[in-house]
C-alpha cells in the first residue's frame, strides 16, 4: 500500500535569497526595493577573573598558577600575586564568560590538587 503525501513538500529558501524585509517605494512604477538594514549585535559581556587571598596558600604556587593559566611572564605574575596579598583579591584577567567560568575552573582544580585552599572568581565587568 502506498501513501500519498497531501501537501507538496515546501521547497527551502535558497541561501542566496536576502533576509531583508522589502520596504515599499512609491515611485511611478510602485516597485518593491529591498533596503539593507546592518545587524546590531552587541559584543558579549565580559567577565574579570579575580583571585582571593588566603593566609595558607604559597606565594609561588599563586605565582605558578598566574603563569600557567593566564599567561604572564614571572614578573607581571609576581606583580599581580602581591596585589593579591596585600589588597585582599586581584585581577589576573578579563575574558568572555566562558573563559572566565573555564579559567576559574581551571585555577580551583590545579589548587585543590596541590592540597591549597586557593579561590578564584569571575565577576562581570561593569
Amino acid at each position: 500500500m502506498k501513501f500519498m503525501a497531501t501537501k507538496p513538500p515546501k521547497t527551502p529558501a535558497s541561501p542566496s535569497t536576502p533576509t531583508y524585509k522589502p520596504q515599499k517605494v512609491d515611485d511611478e512604477g510602485g516597485a518593491v526595493v529591498l533596503e539593507r538594514r546592518p545587524q546590531k549585535t552587541k559584543p558579549p559581556q565580559m567577565h574579570q577573573v579575580v583571585v582571593l587571598n588566603d593566609d595558607y596558600t604559597p606565594m609561588e604556587f599563586v605565582v605558578m598558577v598566574i603563569q600557567e593559566f593566564f599567561n604572564k611572564d614571572r614578573e607581571t605574575a609576581t606583580q599581580i600575586m602581591l596585589k593579591i596579598h596585600l589588597d585582599g583579591k586581584g585581577v589576573c584577567g578579563v575574558f568572555s564568560k566562558d573563559v572566565a567560568a573555564t579559567k576559574v575552573d581551571q585555577v580551583t582544580e590545579a589548587a585543590r590538587k596541590h592540597g591549597h585552599p586557593l579561590q578564584c572568581l569571575s565577576e562581570p565587568l561593569e
